[in-house]
């Protein structure tokens, strides 16, 4: 009887490691948390400069994101595994198309390639997506953002500096009504370059 309890025990221990997520394969949710919903907008004095991003996105094109001072920007952290991502995507879509003015770039991190191209055909992303299959792109906000939490979305006002983060889904309201203040901070002469 006690050799079967044994047995038994033994058996399901592997099974429910089995189960585990801790895999640490590229495309599992190891490691990552989801953002907590928090929204912070940060005070002009206490902004700092943005990282610039640099590489070929999804579709081949160069990217550059020295290239936006003047303009206000939007960096959404994403993958193509991450289902608050996926019920976001339409939300940023919306957002993008409504102000044509503002930059927008995606970091599509820790995912492979062919599931990230699904992700921008499927709802129809018009703004350019980097890689950052290691999470190196990420890790260079650091001292803005926590690297484990996607989505995350950061406002880049039009000096180039860190103005605000969404950690989570964002809502398009919330999205294009931070983008109306900083254009209202950028015209009144509080950020411009």
């Amino acid at each position: 009887m006690r050799k079967r309890l044994i047995v038994g025990t033994a058996l399901v221990l592997v099974l429910a490691a089995g189960c585990s997520q801790e895999t640490g394969e590229v495309g599992d949710t190891a490691g990552f948390v989801a953002g907590d919903g928090s929204s912070v907008i940060l005070p002009e004095a206490e902004r700092l400069p943005a990282p610039v991003l640099t590489g070929t996105d999804l579709n081949g094109e160069q990217v550059d994101t020295a290239t936006w001072k003047g303009s206000p920007g939007v960096i959404n952290v994403w993958a193509s595994w991450c289902a608050p991502c996926r019920a976001e995507a339409p939300e940023l879509v919306a957002v993008a198309k409504k102000n044509p003015d503002v930059n927008f770039l995606g970091l599509d991190t820790r995912d492979s390639e062919a599931p990230a191209r699904a992700f921008v055909e499927k709802f129809g992303i018009p703004y350019p997506n980097l890689p950052d299959p290691d999470g190196q792109l990420v890790l260079q906000f650091s001292g803005s953002l926590p690297p484990q939490a996607i989505p995350s979305t950061l406002l880049i006002d039009s000096q180039g500096r860190v103005a605000g983060r969404f950690l989570g889904a964002v809502q398009a309201g919330e999205l294009d009504a931070a983008l109306q203040d900083l254009a209202a901070e950028s015209a009144s002469g509080g950020a411009s370059p």
